[in-house]
Formats: C-alpha cells, sequence, structure tokens
C-alpha cells in the first residue's frame, strides 16, 4: 500500500499533516462520513477544524484519491477504494456498508441501452438488505435459532 505521502505528490497536492491524517483515516475505516473522520484526524493532529477536514475530503475527491459515496438516507461516505468502479451493499437497519466487485464484465460493469452520446466510464449501484449481524439479532430478539431459519 502507498504511503500517504506518494499518493499526495503523484497527485500534484502538498503535503500536509491534515490531508495525511485524512488519507490515513479513511484507508483504516472506509466508508466513514465526515464526522468520524473529523474525530479521527483531531485524536491524530488535536486541532483541527471540522471545516479544514471537509476542505480535505474535497480536496482529495477531486483529485480521486478519495471516492465519495452517497447511500439514500445516509451522510455523505468516503472511502480510499478509487479506480476500480466497485459497487456497495447497504444494511436496511443498521447502515453498515460493504464493498462489492463488479458485478458482471468490465467497468462500468452495466451495458446502458442509450447512453445519449454520453462517453459512460462509470456506474454507480448500490444494493440493499439486511447485514448478517441484524439479520443474528433479529433471530435472537423473534426467539429463533439458526436451524429454525
Amino acid at each position: 500500500m502507498r504511503e500517504p505521502e506518494d499518493m499526495l505528490r503523484e497527485a500534484s497536492l502538498r503535503v500536509t499533516r491534515p490531508r495525511t491524517a485524512v488519507l490515513e483515516a479513511v484507508r483504516t475505516h472506509p466508508h466513514a462520513d465526515a464526522d468520524a473522520i473529523t474525530g479521527m484526524v483531531r485524536d491524530e493532529l488535536g486541532g483541527v477544524s471540522k471545516q479544514a477536514v471537509y476542505d480535505v475530503l474535497a480536496a482529495l475527491t477531486d483529485a480521486r484519491l478519495l471516492r465519495r459515496i452517497e447511500p439514500s438516507g445516509s451522510p455523505a461516505r468516503y472511502e480510499a477504494r478509487v479506480g476500480d468502479n466497485h459497487h456497495h451493499v447497504v444494511c436496511r437497519r443498521c447502515g453498515d456498508i460493504a464493498d462489492i466487485d463488479c458485478t458482471v464484465g468490465e467497468a462500468p460493469c452495466l451495458t446502458v441501452g442509450d447512453d445519449h452520446g454520453f462517453a459512460i466510464d462509470e456506474a454507480e449501484v448500490t444494493f440493499w438488505g439486511i447485514c448478517p449481524a441484524c439479520t443474528a439479532t433479529k433471530d435472537q430478539q423473534d426467539g429463533r435459532s439458526d436451524k429454525e431459519r
């Protein structure tokens, strides 16, 4: 895995402590929202404003070092897995998010009937369901065992 400083330099961005801290926070906690990222950066650097973290997230997203996803009903989330056009699955109960590789074929992983002249290079698909932890919790609340499912 490349070092945050190298990633910033390759993207022609100045290497700063907030930028490296944000990159590292997102790499270690994929799908975190801006508030969680701000907390992690503050833990590492001390006093840093929420606006500074938002500015860094925007710069890193614009430079394609981070990807911003926005599942319906959820604040924007950030991840460092970029450039492979993967998709996501979101738990309807707890909001947990997991990556799903392309479902069929090569990026953009979907074929459209009419592209209206666009040169399509990415498709964003969100799958929804119930994660294993929430399924187990629900079954426990219902008094059902694994064998009864």
